[in-house]
């Protein structure tokens, strides 16, 4: 009896060290997650009419592929994450953390320049044509701004893409929101708020 008493203990002792290790590997994950900029949830991306959002992990370094216009911008620093639907709509968001907010900002400028040529760039594709809108400023954190994007092809394609670009501090987050379809299927009020939300969770 002694001997399995013994045994029995040695095996609670074992349980409750292994939990308590798990618990603080546990506490270790959720505290890295917390560290840095937080990340639109999907229930903050514009409503889909027929389908929830997912998401992917958040994940370091830049997306893979490199989403248009800004793509070739994102530094190996980026932190990204993936959303989508079960139909064709998907999304995006990029967050870069840069050493002060000067640099942030222009880094900002650079990506707001990069969407003002976008149309024009995709247009050197002579399968494709390509149109811009620009929807303004907004007035969140440093500030945000939200384009549009309608790209056509020559086998018959037609996408929508919203992009916003905002800062706060010394962080820059880009989203993008695309599906099949033109400017007239663009959420734009939804997105500008979706924008908003992005912005204020990068403080």
């Amino acid at each position: 009896m002694k001997i399995r008493t013994h045994r029995a203990r040695t095996a609670l002792t074992a349980l409750a060290t292994g939990a308590v290790l798990a618990l603080a590997g546990a506490s270790a994950t959720a505290a890295t997650a917390a560290d840095g900029p937080r990340f639109l949830a999907p229930a903050d991306l514009p409503p889909h009419p027929s389908s929830p959002w997912y998401a992917g992990p958040v994940t370091a370094g830049q997306p893979d592929p490199l989403p248009m216009c800004v793509g070739e911008a994102l530094p190996s620093t980026s932190s990204h994450r993936a959303y989508w639907t079960d139909l064709d709509a998907n999304a995006l968001q990029v967050t870069v953390v840069e050493r002060d907010e000067q640099e942030a900002a222009d880094f900002a400028g650079l990506l707001r320049r990069d969407l003002a040529d976008c149309a024009t760039n995709l247009e050197q594709d002579p399968d494709v044509t390509a149109s811009a809108k620009d929807y303004g400023e907004l007035g969140v954190g440093d500030g945000a701004h939200v384009y549009g994007v309608h790209t056509a092809t020559s086998w018959g394609s037609s996408d929508i893409a919203l992009f916003s670009v905002g800062r706060d501090g010394n962080t820059v987050t880009v989203v993008k929101w695309a599906q099949m379809g033109t400017f007239q299927d663009a959420p734009v009020k939804a997105f500008k708020a979706t924008t908003r939300t992005a912005v204020k969770k990068l403080s």
